[in-house]
């Protein structure tokens, strides 16, 4: 009683956030989605708003609904989305005692925008402006020095028109600036305005995960949200268990069913979610590197600021999906504990704990460069858990985005707080190993806080 007395008090006095909150702002987001056809942009939307609190979401952006050829008519289904924000404020108060940082639902309704109804470069140009492009615009040129991220679910005909409004209303200095605050992901070229974007402003930073040409359209690295791994985390069963059942009206809004063939479930897709989660700062990854690798993915520089899907080693191949379902226990149990926020008391939840190394509590990659010193010690001893549950430990090295040859690096009691770090003596100047470190709790469900040290030698 005591404990959870002066839990409740350091919850109110740092703002509701005891297990948020380690960097000064949150990472700006604006997503554009094509909901109204395939019903995994209304799962990745239920995902997302449970992942408010981690964002300033500054716009959701109602494009045209479905893939091309999908429906029979262009349309919009802003409606759809506004079905889910009234779902939000039915459970926003409970998730508000979680974490104050969740948007108010008044705030949501403000910022859906209306886009094109129809797509492609044709609809691009004078007289094409819509809500949606005239909103980026404004969000784009906002007097902000942050990044403004961008995830692209659906066509991409409203951003092309705002960067077009750009390019023709702005000094070239000016739009050099609007351009560089840029961060894009897109999942797939839906349409053509995609490959003019890339073509026409080879400066943005712009991740694409598409398969690649002439080959299976599921190839692409976003699909691992679905497939590969353990897929049964994906399974109805599952789903409804820890999700839709029970969960409140936002989660009862998560459709059971979907394409997702070769996974065998036919329920959870959510192609989209990896656009997102790839901005989420967890401890893991860093948006700046896309070849780091995180919930979101791993993606590889194709041109200057343009990345591609990275791949993974999984036995003796190399898998796009691995470098997204190699998460999928830790996104998913994170999944589900915010789902039982939804509707359940802060001290019956489980919530993530704090990994702390050598006393740094960000979640910021801490790099060390060790020059010709072949020991160091990693000290995590710090680190806590806001609901009070013992922390197990375990670090590794991410041999897939290290340049440090693997058996030239040890790890001693990799599964304790504090590791001692063992490098041989010819190991090549300048050369990475990117350690990770995975700080889980016993609650129900378990959930993970990560940190990555680069240990350059």
């Amino acid at each position: 009683m005591i404990r959870c007395l002066w839990l409740a008090l350091v919850w109110v006095f740092v703002g509701g956030s005891i297990v948020f909150g380690q960097f000064a702002a949150k990472p700006r987001l604006i997503i554009t989605t094509d909901i109204g056809g395939d019903p995994d942009d209304q799962q990745s939307l239920v995902r997302l708003f449970l992942y408010l609190n981690e964002f300033q979401l500054e716009g959701i952006i109602v494009s045209a609904a479905g893939t091309p050829g999908e429906l029979d008519t262009d349309t919009i289904r802003p409606d759809l989305v506004y079905r889910l924000i009234h779902a939000y404020a039915a459970v926003y108060k409970n998730l508000s005692f979680h974490d104050r940082n969740y948007p108010v639902p008044s705030r949501l309704d403000s910022l859906v925008k209306k886009g094109n109804p129809h797509r492609g470069k044709a609809f691009v140009g004078e007289g094409h402006d819509t809500e949606a492009s005239l909103w980026l615009v404004e969000r784009m040129t906002a007097p902000v020095d942050e990044p403004l991220h961008i995830a692209i679910w659906g066509g991409s005909t409203d951003l092309a028109q705002a960067l077009w409004k750009i390019r023709t209303t702005l000094p070239p200095g000016r739009q050099f600036m609007v351009y560089s605050r840029l961060r894009i992901y897109s999942v797939n070229n839906q349409d053509d305005t995609g490959p003019w974007i890339m073509e026409q402003f080879p400066g943005l930073f712009f991740i694409l995960s598409q398969a690649r040409h002439n080959e299976d359209r599921r190839m692409a690295a976003y699909r691992g949200m679905y497939l590969g791994g353990d897929e049964s985390l994906t399974c109805c069963e599952w789903m409804n268990e820890h999700i839709i059942s029970g969960h409140g009206h936002l989660c009862s809004l998560y459709p059971d069913e979907t394409w997702t063939a070769p996974n065998p479930y036919r329920c959870m897709k959510e192609g989209d979610s990896p656009s997102w989660l790839f901005f989420l700062r967890n401890g893991l990854n860093d948006p700046e590197h896309p070849e780091w690798g995180g919930w979101g993915g791993r993606y590889v520089s194709s041109q200057g600021m343009q990345y591609t899907d990275a791949c993974d080693r999984d036995g003796d191949s190399c898998s796009r999906h691995k470098t997204v379902w190699r998460w999928r226990k830790d996104f998913q149990y994170d999944f589900a504990a915010r789902a039982d926020w939804c509707f359940v008391p802060f001290f019956r939840c489980n919530h993530r704990p704090v990994a702390v190394v050598n006393g740094d509590r960000t979640l910021k990659v801490i790099y060390m460069n060790v020059g010709n010193k072949n020991e160091l010690t990693l000290d995590a001893s710090e680190s806590s858990d806001p609901d009070g549950h013992s922390l197990s430990f375990h670090w590794y090295v991410y041999t897939d985005v290290s340049t440090m040859p693997a058996e030239k690096i040890k790890l001693l009691n990799d599964h304790s707080p504090i590791l001692n770090v063992s490098i041989e003596d010819d190991v090549p100047h300048g050369s990475m190993a990117h350690l990770i470190l995975e700080t889980e709790d016993n609650g129900n469900p378990p959930l993970k806080a990560y940190r990555r040290i680069i240990v350059i030698k």
